[in-house]
């Protein structure tokens, strides 16, 4: 008896070593959250008064501030890092758990751990590389600032660090100690196998891209690995048992990946399309095109559709798109008798459709990885979005043809004008914007910038709605979602330059080439495969893995860049949205707060719809590149 109680004691000790030690980390964290979040929602507003003094300058005075880019390169590096720390405590890097999510719920969480574990091992491997990249800087001196080059490089070496630790407490805070050790050793092991193999690894050639980037890579993401992480490990296990390479390359590649000067308008864009939700400039766009179509059957659904077409036009987030029009429109949608996974599937659908609208984050990527001219991508961009609406716009009519609109009051030519005069400043932003960059007035980054400051006036003056509480929150959100998009674009980046040095993009290029049927079949292979990358990989990093590979292929076969462009983002946009693999579906419900399986059945025929679309942007060039 007298053992059974020991046993009992220890038992007991133990859940509370355990509860204090998740009770410290929980604190520990909030502590590192403060001072990561606080720098970074300043490097937010650095970033934003450093490109209006440059703007300012250049519009203004006619007087280049020839230092502001440089300034802003690095403020923007340091940005992404710990945006990307922001990210890794919240749970907000990219992955996909729609497998994961199948499972048991002992299972699933023991799975997070293994993601946790595995996070933690690709820091552990890079965090003295990416000290030595640092360090190697300190040689190379900026032209403008003539400071030392370390200053910005010192970002990496800090941001991983930063990440190890809040790993740790990850780890601490959602493990008991039996799974939190059964996950550290089991990724130890797996790791400890590859690095024994590496001998027989090496005389394999490119087989070993089947099994790091193909065989790794996929059990990581189905397992709920972040990608950014799965990608880093894949390529680092690569690089370092199958070839020479220094493990320092990697970080080069990231830090290239990563300081690309057009993706500064990545963090930009995101905050504006915060501050036109925030300002009620989106609700007045809605308003209007409410007033117009809100009596016609089905109206509200073209509204959906066409305000998701504007407000794509100011934000470069989809996730703060669907957040500024759902909640305007789906209250009045359900009193008509909207079923609740009819509006998600079309709110998903509608993401898929505005993915070429400028100023999409995607198209700045592709613009970034392959050198296509960003001004073309968002002229060629707006015709394939009316496309697809005009094709969803066909299935809501087929749906709601019999809708019942007895009890809806027509908006009168007085409340339709009204309506008009209040959304004016906001209807005209999108328009601004694609103007000054298609016509090359301004970069994307400095219009990113002139919409903030434009967005702050409006919510000022125009609107009188201007919380000033909100201003920080948002400062993070922005560093957060920014820095899990940089990381992801980092490690795609070290990942296609290792699919490039074994030769793999030759390859691809003469399979590709070799296809029979010609450009037809290499664009029906484009779109099959982007649907299934999307879904997988999400968006971003599957533009940023295969975009410099197959580019060149399209330009080897006749086909037009801008027109590529669209086909694989439209087809990308498919993957990314449509269940049950798609993040973009998922993050529809959890902004709708809808449950997922009510739109599984509906979501259907928009896909097909989307698809058609797609098929027809891809079989007539002229929709792309008519207007270049």
């Amino acid at each position: 008896m007298s053992a059974v109680n020991h046993a009992s004691n220890i038992d007991a000790e133990l859940s509370a070593s355990q509860s204090g030690a998740r009770l410290w980390a929980a604190n520990a964290n909030k502590v590192l959250g403060h001072v990561v979040a606080i720098p970074a929602a300043l490097l937010v507003l650095a970033e934003i008064a450093v490109l209006s003094a440059g703007i300012i300058g250049r519009y203004v005075f006619h007087s280049p501030i020839i230092w502001s880019d440089e300034l802003a390169g690095i403020l923007f590096l340091w940005l992404a890092m710990l945006g990307s720390v922001i990210a890794f405590q919240r749970g907000e890097h990219m992955r996909m758990t729609a497998i994961i999510g199948m499972l048991r719920a002992d299972t699933r969480a023991f799975l997070d751990v293994v993601a946790a574990a595995a996070s933690m091992a690709f820091l552990l491997l890079v965090i003295q590389p990416a000290y030595e990249f640092a360090a190697d800087e300190v040689f190379v001196t900026t032209p403008a600032l003539g400071i030392v080059n370390s200053w910005r490089a010192a970002a990496l070496p800090v941001g991983i660090g930063l990440m190890l630790v809040a790993a740790v407490l990850r780890l601490i805070r959602i493990a008991s100690l039996r799974s939190m050790l059964t996950a550290l050793v089991l990724v130890a092991v797996i790791i400890t196998v590859f690095a024994l193999l590496a001998p027989a690894l090496k005389p394999l050639g490119n087989l070993n891209l089947l099994i790091f980037f193909v065989f790794v890579v996929g059990a990581m993401v189905f397992a709920a690995v972040p990608i950014a992480f799965a990608f880093g490990l894949a390529t680092v296990g690569y690089l370092t048992l199958t070839t020479s390479t220094p493990d320092v390359v990697i970080i080069g590649r990231m830090d290239e990946g990563m300081s690309h000067l057009i993706l500064l308008a990545v963090p930009l864009f995101v905050f504006l399309g915060l501050l036109i939700e925030m300002t009620g400039m989106a609700r007045a766009m809605v308003g209007f095109l409410a007033s117009l179509l809100g009596h016609v059957r089905g109206g509200l659904h073209y509204v959906l559709v066409g305000a998701m077409y504007l407000v794509s036009g100011i934000s470069g987030s989809k996730a703060a798109d669907m957040a500024a029009v759902a909640p305007v429109l789906f209250p009045e949608m359900k009193q008509r008798g909207a079923k609740p996974g009819d509006l998600v599937a079309l709110l998903s659908a509608t993401g898929a459709q505005t993915e070429t609208i400028p100023p999409s984050l995607v198209l700045i990527t592709i613009g970034s990885v392959t050198g296509v001219s960003i001004s073309a991508l968002f002229t060629g961009g707006l015709l394939p979005g009316v496309v697809l609406a005009i094709m969803l716009a066909a299935v809501v009519w087929w749906r709601y043809r019999h809708e019942d609109l007895s009890h809806v009051e027509r908006a009168t030519k007085r409340e339709i004008g009204r309506s008009f005069v209040i959304a004016l400043p906001a209807i005209a932003l999108p328009f601004v914007i694609r103007t000054a960059v298609v016509e090359g007035i301004a970069t994307a980054t400095e219009v990113s910038t002139i919409g903030i400051v434009y967005s702050v006036f409006a919510g000022l003056v125009i609107y009188r709605q201007f919380p000033w509480q909100r201003i920080y929150p948002m400062l993070v959100e922005t560093a957060s979602l920014s820095g899990a998009i940089l990381l992801i674009i980092g490690a795609a980046t070290g990942m296609a330059w290792a699919l490039t040095q074994s030769g793999f993009s030759a390859s691809l290029a003469k399979f590709m080439t070799s296809l029979p049927g010609g450009v037809p079949m290499f664009l029906a292979v484009t779109i099959i495969a982007f649907v299934v990358l999307g879904s997988v990989l999400e968006g971003i990093p599957a533009i940023v893995l295969f975009g410099p590979l197959l580019f060149p292929i399209a330009r080897q076969v006749g086909v037009h860049d801008v027109h590529y462009a669209m086909v694989v983002v439209l087809a990308m946009g498919i993957g990314l949205f449509a269940p049950p693999f798609g993040v973009g579906y998922y993050a529809a419900c959890a902004i709708s707060r809808i449950n997922p399986d009510e739109g599984m059945k509906p979501i259907v025929g928009y896909m097909i719809a989307l698809l058609i679309g797609t098929i027809i942007v891809a079989a007539i060039p002229w929709i792309s590149i008519g207007f270049l």
